[in-house]
């Protein structure tokens, strides 16, 4: 909707440029030559200076909900542009990494700890399997309440 209001909007205007041109132009030809000369120069300024303007200007506009973004410009940013914009990437690779180095260490650690538990403790590792074992440990753990 907003969208055929501002295609509206933008066509008025349009209009009311040509009838002001229009009327402008009527006028030129009862003006004396150095008058013209002199407005033509300004005419040649004002749009040398107009398409300077549009190189900056902005030529992408996205909204997706709350979130927007803006494209200014055809501007390329070289070599150095390209760096700057992998250097996010390559933090974020380099802190998965870093985090997945340390998750391994402490899982390790982890289960080095159980095993020297285990092994260290007076029953054999056997008796930990043994479903009767379990059994004792559930009722001993009842009789203690």
């Amino acid at each position: 909707m907003t969208n055929s209001y501002q295609y509206q909007n933008q066509l008025a205007q349009d209009r009311l440029g040509f009838r002001i041109t229009a009327r402008l132009s009527d006028a030129t030809d009862s003006l004396p030559h150095d008058i013209s000369e002199r407005l033509r120069a300004a005419r040649v300024q004002a749009v040398g200076r107009r398409k300077m303007a549009l190189r900056h200007a902005v030529t992408g506009l996205a909204v997706s909900g709350s979130a927007g973004s803006i494209t200014l410009g055809q501007e390329h940013f070289g070599w150095w542009g390209r760096l700057a914009a992998a250097i996010p990437l390559l933090a974020l690779v380099v802190g998965l990494i870093a985090i997945n180095v340390v998750q391994d260490d402490n899982r390790a650690r982890e289960l080095a700890e159980i095993d020297a538990a285990l092994l260290t403790d007076d029953l054999p590792p056997e008796a930990y399997a043994d479903p009767g074992f379990l059994q004792f440990l559930k009722t001993n753990a009842a009789q203690d309440q």
